[in-house]
């Protein structure tokens, strides 16, 4: 019987360790994992907030369409200024300016375009895959856009998200729930955010 008694201690104290560092590992696995998922979708966010600035510099308003945008990036070019000649170093140890130099007509200025996806994405980004949320299989992220006063001015916004229930689906529900909750507390979207149609924020995440 004391035998008995030894093994099911035994058991018990093992059962008792495992759980203790099950309980510490499962928060750190879903943070490494969280972790792992925003960084993607943050990237994910700022090519399609660099894509939304280019397209409203051409005309002259945001878009709430990823097949507009999509189309933007891959067929579509943007107005560069391109200096023309050089100040001369003698020139540059008086002080010259290229304000000075473009008056005086030493540089002049010339307006070109170039395609939008040799300008602001790397070879390696794929257009067609800028609706897609990461780490999931086929969420989209929510894309509207406003336009709002400020003042007496009316202002162009945008807004790209997507809640943590779906970015973060497959991990452990109570961790997403608490880190939602901490996150509402804080007045901060429970996910992935930039821009707003709410209040102008200057097109910033919710990370920065």
């Amino acid at each position: 019987m004391k035998r008995l008694i030894q093994i099911v201690l035994a058991i018990l104290m093992v059962v008792l360790a495992y759980l203790v560092w099950e309980s510490i590992q499962t928060p750190i696995r879903f943070n490494k994992e969280k972790d792992k998922r925003y960084t993607a979708t943050i990237q994910r966010l700022k090519d399609i907030r660099t894509a939304q600035i280019a397209f409203k510099d051409e005309y002259g308003r945001f878009t709430g369409s990823f097949d507009t945008l999509i189309n933007f990036i891959e067929h579509d070019s943007m107005k560069l200024v391109k200096a023309i000649g050089s100040i001369p170093d003698d020139l540059l140890a008086q002080g010259w300016t290229e304000a000075i130099a473009l008056k005086e007509g030493i540089i002049t200025r010339d307006t070109i375009r170039i395609a939008i996806k040799d300008t602001l994405f790397p070879k390696e980004f794929t257009a067609q895959e800028l609706w897609k949320v990461p780490f999931t299989e086929n969420a989209k992220f929510e894309l509207a856009t406003a336009k709002l006063m400020t003042g007496s001015v009316k202002v162009d916004v945008f807004e790209a998200k997507i809640h943590n229930d779906i970015l973060l689906s497959g991990l452990d529900r109570q961790l997403i729930i608490n880190l939602n909750e901490r996150m509402k507390q804080s007045n901060n979207y429970p996910g992935v955010k930039v821009g707003d149609i709410a209040e102008p924020n200057n097109n910033a995440g919710n990370w920065e």
